[in-house]
């Protein structure tokens, strides 16, 4: 007994270094993991406090950093021309300038579009300046007060350059009052137009002036009434009656030279034509043309006649009314005075379509009464055309072998062709001469169109007859 009580009070006391040597290890794995919590919560502290410091100053840094590129950023200008031009990334466009999207390509593209504008802000940039896109850099205040002192100094820029081109033109030219006092001293004097033209009219009507002295003093004055305002000039002063009453000159020289006057003082004159109505001149030119006088002076009374009838009823009633057509008649006529007789034609024909550019112009305007239809209404020309035998004397001019004058002829037929229609008809000479000028502008015609002429002179020609050869039918 005394043996087993031993045994088992030996077992617990074998047993404690074991227990001991177990918590030991607990606790100094206990330890260990303390420890080793610490420190990775120090290294995490130390992490979380540092670290986020330098991601801040390295973030501040980066945006500093670009902020200072975008503020120096430069973009290269774009140089439009009138052409379109595609535009590149990174240039930038100058103002003004027109933009578009080209849908196949899918650029931009760009050209000028106010012209001398742009080109001229171009001229002041050197090619490859730069364009700084920084928009602080300039306040709206400060363009207005920039474009204001561009505009005061381009003012300021004209009006030195127009002093300057002014004193340029004075030392070139002198003023007119030193002229004419330098003229003074020479006995030379200035004259206006109007003081030329009473000089020459005195001229003329002085008694001691030679024939040839009138005649240099007429020649003198047609050159100056071809103006409108000189030719009533010469009216006012009474410088057109002179002339007038020249026509009853027995000097044959000096009866064509008034006529000339006073051909280039009528033409599409109505305050003068109307004057010489009132003057007497109708009748005096046609007793010219009815009596036996040179061809030349006739020629230039009949051309004074024409530029007094042309756009004139009134002056027409009066040359029907004192036997005008029957002067016409009888100067036509007349041997060697085929030239007269194609004006003569010509002059007829200018009656006649005066009247119905006047009926056509009425229906146009839906006017019924104006004054001047009223007075081309009271002109019966074409009865008294057909009643003096104009319709064949006309037609006889035909044979003439100018193509100019058959060209008149032939408008003038045309023109008569409804009043004359019967005449025409029975007349079998002019069936002839017609069909014989078709054939000879036939082969002429044809020749133009193989020299390239599609519209050439004598197709026209050969145009107006067949026109009378269908109307004729």
């Amino acid at each position: 007994m005394a043996g087993t009580q031993m045994s088992l009070t030996t077992a617990p006391q074998g047993l404690l270094p074991s227990r001991m040597a177990l918590w030991g290890m607990l606790l100094g794995l206990l330890m260990v993991s303390c420890f080793t919590f610490c420190r990775s919560h120090q290294n995490l502290k130390e992490f979380a406090l540092t670290n986020p410091e330098k991601s801040t100053t390295k973030e501040t840094e980066r945006k500093t950093k670009a902020k200072e590129e975008l503020d120096t950023e430069v973009l290269e200008v774009f140089h439009p021309t009138h052409e379109w031009q595609a535009l590149q990334p990174g240039q930038a466009v100058p103002a003004g300038s027109h933009v578009r999207l080209n849908l196949q390509t899918g650029a931009r593209e760009v050209k000028l579009q106010y012209g001398d504008k742009i080109q001229n802000n171009l001229k002041e940039s050197k090619k490859g300046k730069r364009l700084d896109i920084n928009t602080n850099a300039y306040t709206s205040q400060d363009l207005k007060s920039a474009l204001a002192k561009l505009k005061k100094g381009a003012e300021m820029e004209s009006s030195e350059e127009d002093q300057a081109r002014q004193a340029e033109v004075k030392q070139l030219f002198r003023p007119i009052e030193e002229l004419k006092k330098d003229f003074a001293e020479l006995n030379v004097v200035i004259e206006t137009d109007m003081q030329i033209m009473v000089r020459l009219i005195n001229k003329f009507n002085s008694s001691s002036s030679s024939l040839e002295e009138k005649i240099a003093a007429l020649f003198d004055l047609e050159y100056y009434v071809h103006q409108m305002d000189n030719a009533q000039d010469l009216l006012s002063f009474g410088g057109l009656q002179v002339v007038i009453n020249a026509l009853n000159s027995t000097e044959p020289l000096v009866k064509e030279y008034a006529a000339f006057v006073l051909g280039a003082a009528f033409s599409s004159n109505p305050k003068v034509q109307v004057e010489a109505i009132e003057g007497g001149a109708l009748q005096k030119l046609l007793i010219i043309l009815a009596t036996k006088q040179p061809l030349a002076t006739k020629k230039k009374v009949l051309f004074a006649l024409c530029s007094l009838l042309r756009h004139f009823p009134y002056a027409q009633q009066q040359f029907l009314k004192l036997g005008g057509l029957q002067v016409l008649r009888t100067l036509v006529q007349e041997k060697g005075t085929e030239v007269l007789a194609v004006r003569v034609v010509t002059l007829l024909y200018d009656l006649i379509t005066e009247k119905m550019f006047a009926e056509e112009e009425a229906e146009l305007t839906r006017e019924t009464s104006p004054e001047k239809l009223q007075q081309y209404r009271q002109v019966h020309l074409l009865p008294g055309l057909r009643e003096q035998g104009w319709c064949a004397i006309t037609a006889s001019l035909l044979a003439l072998p100018e193509h100019d004058a058959r060209e008149k002829v032939l408008q003038t037929l045309g023109a008569l062709l409804a009043t004359c229609q019967d005449h025409y008809r029975q007349d079998t000479q002019l069936s002839r001469m017609l069909a014989s000028l078709q054939a000879e502008y036939q082969a002429l015609a044809a020749l133009e169109l193989q020299d390239g002429e599609e519209e050439g002179y004598f197709q026209e020609l050969l145009g107006s007859i067949d026109s009378l050869l269908q109307g004729l039918r």
